[in-house]
């Protein structure tokens, strides 16, 4: 059986293997020429290939049709994944959250293991772009490249979504299941940074962990997302993990319907938040207060403490204007005057600094893609065109998407296994 493979990413290289294994003559149509081109730069070089978590918490955690998928991860989990590296010489280890990383810490690790087993296994990766799946009496019978034509027994869809197109992601797989007839949903931007109506230019590339972000959705008047974790401040708005993961919750970028709130003190209550800062306002903070002996010293301190100097004490420089700003005190004011009205707006900011969501950024600036060719056209069992026989999908080009964290990738390997066997 002839296998002709479409994209050779971290699914096209995986249904590479796998069919590879069982017998199957395999040709990896790939633009680039070299497989896992967007693989290697994931996880900011690292590559979170997956997260060490049952089959409960791995669905939980996909946010767009996660039923389709409960066939193929119970058939092919993270633990399988894990072991597949590893039988090809690429040692893991598991971080924070489950996320799952080679040993190296080098993305590169995993693409040569994979680079590797293809060549082991004699497949023909070919330096082509697919330009038309012919079909024959409703039965994919061979792909058109630039380069020619290859006859195939089966067809593997695997071209990736639309996000990182210098990757070679440039949405030719949803030309081509359209082509084969198939229903594409509407493709926007996942796992992705958010632009915001005002920005801060002083906080830009400013991290902040253990910060906490909630997400609202106005038009619906609901909260959709709440979660504490790491957050950046961006030229644009805010990237990030925290931002990331609300993201794929957002129905759409419609201006004006979404608000995020940040607390920058998550472990504190606001009536815990104001007893802080009157102790700094007093002078009786820990920080401030070392021995007896620095008690007239301090007191002249006292007298010179202003706003910016309390809102120093409780955020990073690049921060204080923007809070001050946004709670309406004068930075110059001494602490000392503040009333118990500011010092409430203080707080108020402090546990819920507002940014009023813009739009996404750019698809190409996203993880992922959301949408692509719907589920319901497609066997869950093995990832079959309902539609065409002999036509199968894996990876982004379906429309399945969940939260960061190894997550994605997993749904890449689950789903071209089922496609391979």
């Amino acid at each position: 059986m002839h296998t002709v493979i479409i994209g050779g990413g971290a699914a096209g290289s995986y249904a590479a293997v796998f069919s590879a294994r069982k017998g199957d003559k395999v040709t990896i149509l790939e633009p680039n020429g070299k497989i896992g081109k967007k693989l290697g730069i994931t996880g900011k070089g690292r590559c979170n290939i997956t997260n060490n978590c049952d089959l409960e918490t791995l669905l939980k955690n996909v946010s767009k049709n996660p039923s389709f998928l409960y066939s193929a991860f119970s058939r092919f989990g993270t633990d399988h994944c894990m072991n597949f590296f590893e039988e090809l010489g690429v040692p893991l280890k598991t971080e924070r959250g489950g996320r799952v990383f080679p040993f190296s810490d080098r993305a590169q690790d995993i693409v040569k293991a994979l680079e590797r087993e293809l060549e082991r296994l004699n497949v023909n990766i070919a330096s082509e772009r697919a330009v038309d799946i012919v079909i024959s009496e409703g039965r994919a019978a061979g792909v058109t490249t630039n380069g020619g034509f290859y006859k195939a027994d089966k067809i593997i869809l695997a071209t990736g979504g639309l996000s990182y197109q210098a990757t070679g992601s440039t949405g030719d797989g949803y030309r081509l299941a359209k082509k084969a007839g198939h229903t594409v949903t509407e493709l926007k931007p996942a796992l992705v940074p958010l632009e915001t109506e005002k920005t801060y230019p002083s906080a830009a590339g400013l991290t902040l962990k253990n910060v906490s972000l909630t997400l609202f959705d106005e038009k619906k008047g609901r909260r959709v997302f709440s979660e504490q974790g790491e957050l950046t401040f961006e030229r644009y708005g805010i990237g990030g993990p925290l931002t990331l993961t609300a993201s794929a919750l957002m129905e759409s970028a419609e201006e004006h319907r979404y608000k995020a709130t940040v607390d920058f003190k998550p472990a504190l209550t606001a009536e815990k938040l104001d007893k802080r800062i009157l102790r700094e306002i007093d002078g009786e903070s820990e920080r401030s207060i070392q021995n007896e002996r620095r008690a007239s010293a301090l007191k002249k301190e006292r007298k010179a403490k202003t706003a910016n100097d309390i809102a120093r004490t409780l955020l990073p420089a690049q921060l204080v204007q923007p809070l001050l700003e946004e709670a309406g005190i004068n930075p110059q004011k001494r602490a000392a005057e503040l009333s118990k009205g500011e010092r409430k707006a203080l707080c108020a900011v402090l546990k819920g600094f507002a940014l009023h969501i813009k739009g996404f950024r750019p698809i190409n600036e996203a993880i992922v893609t959301d949408g692509g060719i719907s589920v319901k056209e497609i066997s869950p069992k093995n990832m079959e065109s309902k539609l065409v026989s002999g036509l199968f999908f894996a990876g982004e080009i379906i429309d399945v998407t969940a939260f960061t964290g190894g997550f994605n990738l997993q749904i890449a390997y689950s789903t071209a296994k089922a496609a391979a066997e």
